[in-house]
């Protein structure tokens, strides 16, 4: 089992930057993928991006394409998303979460750890 522990969420305005970690403990290996989702407010929870075991290749969702970066420190067992550019419609609770069967995934059904959420709010 993966703990995971997210830190680095609060309140910007449109066109800010804010920087998501998010620590692991327990199952700490370098062998599976990482990935961040999010949910606002009366939606679905929503794939936003991935990385695979090494940190080569990562994925992101259409929306966050070009603003957020996600990378990962296998040493420091850390995720991070990096958000640039935020707007408005990216608020919502962001969550890592690992998918301990798979070097990598987009599919929230395929992650088995998940981390508590942290809250980020873009205002206009």
């Amino acid at each position: 089992q993966v703990q995971l522990v997210e830190f680095g969420g609060g309140l910007v305005q449109a066109g800010g930057s804010l920087r998501l970690s998010c620590a692991a403990s327990g199952r700490t290996s370098s062998s599976y993928g990482l990935g961040w989702f999010r949910q606002a407010p009366g939606k679905e929870r929503e794939f936003v991006a991935a990385v695979n075991w090494s940190g080569s290749r990562t994925y992101y969702a259409d929306s966050v394409k070009g603003r957020f970066t996600i990378s990962r420190d296998n040493a420091r067992n850390t995720l991070y998303l990096q958000m640039n550019n935020l707007k408005p419609e990216d608020t919502a609770v962001y969550y890592c979460a690992a998918c301990t069967g798979y070097s990598s995934s987009t599919y929230a059904h395929q992650y088995d750890s998940w981390g508590q959420g942290t809250q980020v709010t873009v205002s206009s």
